[in-house]
């Protein structure tokens, strides 16, 4: 998940804690190209993006993101209530190529642009959203579920108004920010992306902003109400341990040349050599000791429907 430039900021204040252990990594990952991990940059001779330069790539902690969402380990948990999204158009403020993700940031003073319910207890203001892709279709998104990548994620980041007084304050600490992930998919062209998608010439390059009034995000989520729950952290530096996941089961479709413009921003500013905005996600970190939980009832059924029982037939006598 991106974070702004305000927390730049954080990153002086709450720097990422020393590497106390090394992790290891579940054995059944998506095979899959990472810019952020160490290791691929040394077998690749990439350099690494200046985000995380200073930055411990395994930091010390037991709730970070993303996750692989094991579908037959989630638990339905009845207590989990519906997500309530109330989004008010007008207060969609600008778009920008912040040289990790493209942005598009809300006016957050006042509770217009809200989520409720679900696994929260109070209402979250919506900050932001941003996307992560990859360089080709067959991965880029930073959650997987039963091992299986998406071409894109959508991440739609919100903070506790009522804990915090402000966005800042919220990003670093417990239960501060709730963040939607919606998998975004190969499918049929998606209409109210394209509106997104066509201001792209206009932010190619870092740090470049246009203006981007009275849009409603929630057009971009699956109408499917049914999400996964866990508790994690943000997916770029600092890597608080401050966000409530809420994961969509349902992906929404997009178009090959829909994605294919997402890689035509760049990292760098103008002037310097171009370097392509792709693999912009973070690789899969350990689940620990948490749970996922599910707002849905589910009998495990992967990639096939259920095999339905014989019938027994009775013999008469």
């Amino acid at each position: 998940m991106v974070v702004m430039n305000s927390l730049r900021v954080i990153l002086q204040v709450a720097p990422c804690k020393l590497l106390k252990r090394r992790f290891q990594l579940p054995g059944l990952l998506p095979v899959r190209p990472c810019s952020l991990y160490t290791c691929t940059y040394k077998s690749r001779n990439r350099t690494l993006h200046p985000l995380w330069e200073s930055v411990d790539l395994v930091p010390a902690g037991d709730r970070q993101s993303p996750i692989n969402i094991r579908w037959r380990d989630s638990v339905y948990d009845p207590g989990l209530k519906p997500l309530t999204i109330s989004y008010d158009p007008a207060t969609c403020l600008h778009i920008w190529n912040n040289g990790y993700s493209f942005l598009v940031e809300f006016e957050d003073s006042t509770d217009k642009s809200v989520i409720e319910g679900g696994p929260l207890d109070h209402n979250y203001r919506l900050k932001q959203f941003h996307f992560h892709w990859g360089a080709i279709d067959a991965w880029g998104s930073e959650h997987t579920v039963d091992s299986k990548c998406y071409p894109a994620e959508l991440h739609l980041v919100h903070w506790n108004a009522v804990k915090f007084e402000s966005f800042e304050d919220a990003a670093v600490e417990e239960n501060g920010l709730a963040v939607i992930g919606v998998f975004l998919k190969l499918g049929k062209h998606h209409k109210e992306l394209q509106k997104l998608v066509e201001t792209f010439p206009s932010i190619k390059h870092k740090d470049t902003l246009v203006e981007f009034g009275s849009f409603d995000p929630s057009c971009l989520m699956p109408t499917c109400p049914d999400y996964w729950t866990y508790s994690g952290s943000l997916t770029t530096p600092p890597l608080s341990e401050s966000v409530t996941w809420i994961i969509k089961k349902q992906p929404v479709e997009v178009d090959h040349d829909q994605l294919e413009q997402f890689r035509t921003l760049l990292f760098t500013s103008e002037g310097e050599k171009e370097k392509r905005m792709v693999d912009n996600f973070r690789p899969l970190q350990p689940l620990m000791n948490r749970t996922v939980r599910s707002s849905f009832r589910h009998d495990y059924v992967l990639n096939r429907q259920a095999i339905p029982k014989p019938e027994t037939s009775q013999v008469t006598p």
